[in-house]
């Protein structure tokens, strides 16, 4: 018996091998869950010489969180090693190599990157390995760019919640996808903090301006995504792009008991609560903006924040269809 990983990085395919013939796969077997990665035990006593003078739980949240249906999560190898190496928290594994045929599968079949978080699946599709027709899912979880994070039995049938496993994945992976459009990664960190210090002082105005500006410079072939679900999805990502590639803190499709919010921002010691609205005519751009904080206040997105003890906001950012660009941002204290 011997273990044979394939693909194109560390966290790929696993199979075992019992003799020329017979191949079993192993990816979602829990008992091979910890042969690809590194545990947080191997990190605290293998380790161990390596770790003064660095933050364990930045080590922690930069490099940890591969995920295989085992009782832990895992550590990218390659990751942790040249931190150790350089002492530096940066996106070592990204470093190596570009995927750029992950972002160009992303835009040929219309996927965002915001709707990657949490993502709900089965077994089939994310073992699919038919290279015609694979799923941008099964490619992102095969090469290590999702993992699972939830796991729910359904009558017969297992379904699976995958995500970005840690910083280094999801940070790295929002820059390069803007790269992808036009947008240097150096643009989308800088354009990403400027925006988060004009949240942080209440200038929605300035906001709305700096986010113009940025998606006035996305080339035209990328914004015909079709219907309106697919603007909103499409605008809320390139948002999020840039949120995270400045690493900024946020969630995603945040539930209630009534409802999800589109965003959620945390930054300057304030909540932020995003809601995406996309209109056919910019005259409807006002009355629009009021639908959606109006939706923010009757939904609660913004209750299960309010025991923070800060200051939270909605936030109602509407786009244009045939403007390809934001058209307003409206807010009100929450």
């Amino acid at each position: 018996r011997f273990v044979f990983v394939t693909g194109v990085s560390m966290f790929s395919k696993v199979s075992l091998f019992s003799g020329l013939n017979n191949l079993k796969d192993i990816s979602l077997d829990p008992r091979y869950a910890t042969v690809c990665g590194y545990t947080d035990e191997d990190i605290d006593t293998v380790f161990a010489p390596e770790l003064p003078g660095l933050d364990r739980d930045e080590i922690r949240a930069w490099y940890n969180g591969y995920h295989w249906r085992g009782k832990e999560r895992l550590y990218n190898p390659y990751g942790i090693l040249l931190l150790f190496d350089s002492r530096e928290f940066k996106s070592h594994w990204f470093a190596t190599a570009t995927p750029t045929f992950l972002y160009r599968l992303m835009q040929e079949k219309a996927v965002s990157l915001m709707e990657m978080e949490n993502r709900i699946t089965d077994e089939e599709l994310i073992c699919k390995f038919d290279v015609e027709d694979i799923g941008v899912e099964a490619l992102l979880f095969q090469t290590g760019y999702l993992t699972i994070v939830e796991e729910q039995r359904v009558a017969d049938q297992t379904f699976y919640m995958l995500d970005y496993p840690n910083q280094e994945v999801r940070k790295s992976l929002s820059a390069g996808w803007l790269e992808s459009f036009g947008k240097s990664r150096r643009e989308a960190l800088e354009e990403g903090s400027r925006w988060c210090e004009l949240l942080e002082a209440g200038d929605f105005e300035g906001f709305c301006a700096g986010m113009h500006a940025f998606l006035s410079g996305i080339p035209y072939q990328w914004n015909t995504v079709g219907d309106l679900g697919r603007y909103e999805a499409w605008y809320g990502s390139l948002v999020y792009a840039c949120f995270q590639s400045a690493g900024v803190s946020l969630r995603m499709e945040e539930s209630t008991a009534r409802g999800r919010s589109d965003m959620v921002v945390f930054c300057g010691g304030q909540v932020f609560v995003l809601e995406f609205k996309v209109v056919e005519q910019a005259a409807e751009a006002g009355s629009t903006g009021d639908a959606a904080l109006s939706q923010i206040r009757e939904r609660g997105y913004a209750e299960k924040y309010r025991g923070r003890g800060q200051p939270v906001h909605g936030v109602a950012v509407v786009f244009g269809m045939e403007e390809r660009n934001v058209l307003e941002v409206r807010a009100v204290v929450a």
